[in-house]
């Protein structure tokens, strides 16, 4: 943990101040210590430089949900070139220059390949969150860079103050037990004026995945020990990788495209490496939860958040990205108004 974290953090029981007590440091900060409420005197242990505020005995749903992807992301734990474009199709409208200078929160960081391209293109600060031991991954990928921090905890309880400037979520809230309630959470942290965006499975287009994937990895596939379900699904990302390689990618420039069953999202995979497809098939069949988000009701997390200037985007024909800037107080406002004075 690096000791400048301290200065955007809070009690998530009290949100009274925290005390940092090191008992290990290293180069890039604490290693191993605690962090104290001075209000209520709740300690937080700090373990492998990640301070972990997380209780995963509280839910169980959440608990199966953060050990099924702690587990993949510390097996897929790898950030390959290809992830900074992947990104930035997931945040668009949002660009490296957007993030310059200021405070970022994301929620569900898992190996922290985004966090670390946040970090890169010079936030002040990324906060990046996980429940799950994926942190620990996230952690080996971004302590070299000053402005990246990594801590565990449930993103329904956030041991954060509302100092943020901007706040993703890539690929997570749908897995959550309530999505809205996990967008609302992140929104909270925002300080008036602060833009919040995320990427979202889609219900639309999705039927066939509502109605035969998801009951078999709820029912099945997910309650599989990790080495077995990483082992078996080397057989459908064969097959898959396969058809991509020999047909949507030849055929991904081309009109023929839109003939193509799941054409936009399979055509845009197509290029990826054998390792990452199968990362994808692994994803789709480990998470014990997943919902698939219709723009209707995508548009009224938005709104719930009193966020204005909403872009809400179709992305592969398959899923939903948006952005909101939340609404500024008066207070903020008469203060800006002061300062261009």
């Amino acid at each position: 943990m690096k000791e400048s974290l301290l200065a955007y953090l809070c009690c998530p029981t009290c949100a009274g101040e925290l005390e940092l007590q090191a008992t290990q440091r290293h180069a890039d900060g604490v290693l191993n210590g605690a962090l104290r409420c001075l209000l209520c005197s709740q300690s937080y242990p700090i373990r492998a430089g990640v301070p972990r505020f997380a209780d995963l005995a509280a839910d169980d749903q959440q608990r199966e949900t953060a050990e099924n992807f702690g587990a993949q992301w510390l097996e897929f734990d790898h950030v390959a070139q290809h992830h900074a474009q992947q990104f930035l199709d997931w945040i668009a409208p949002v660009t490296p220059d957007f993030v310059r200078g200021k405070v970022v929160l994301e929620g569900g960081c898992g190996k922290g390949r985004h966090t670390r391209l946040i970090g890169e293109w010079s936030a002040q600060a990324i906060i990046g969150v996980d429940l799950s031991q994926a942190v620990e991954a996230a952690y080996r990928n971004t302590q070299d860079l000053p402005n990246v921090h990594i801590i565990q905890a449930d993103i329904y309880r956030l041991p954060l103050k509302q100092c943020f400037d901007y706040a993703f979520s890539v690929g997570v809230l749908h897995h959550l037990p309530n999505p809205r309630a996990g967008f609302a959470s992140l929104a909270k942290h925002l300080k008036p004026g602060g833009a919040i965006s995320a990427w979202v499975y889609g219900r639309e287009n999705n039927g066939w995945i509502v109605h035969f994937i998801n009951p078999l990895r709820e029912k099945l596939t997910s309650k599989l020990p990790m080495r077995m379900l990483y082992l078996l699904s080397y057989l459908p990302t064969a097959l898959l990788w396969l058809m991509l390689k020999l047909v949507y990618l030849p055929l991904s420039q081309t009109a023929a495209k839109q003939f193509l069953f799941y054409g936009d999202y399979l055509s845009y995979i197509a290029p990826f490496p054998f390792r990452e497809i199968h990362n994808i098939v692994h994803d789709h069949l480990t998470a014990p939860v997943a919902f698939y988000i219709s723009r209707t009701e995508f548009a009224e997390w938005f709104a719930d958040a009193q966020a204005e200037q909403v872009e809400i985007h179709w992305h592969n024909s398959n899923s939903w990205r948006g952005l909101g800037v939340l609404r500024k107080t008066v207070q903020t406002e008469k203060a800006e108004a002061s300062h261009a004075r």
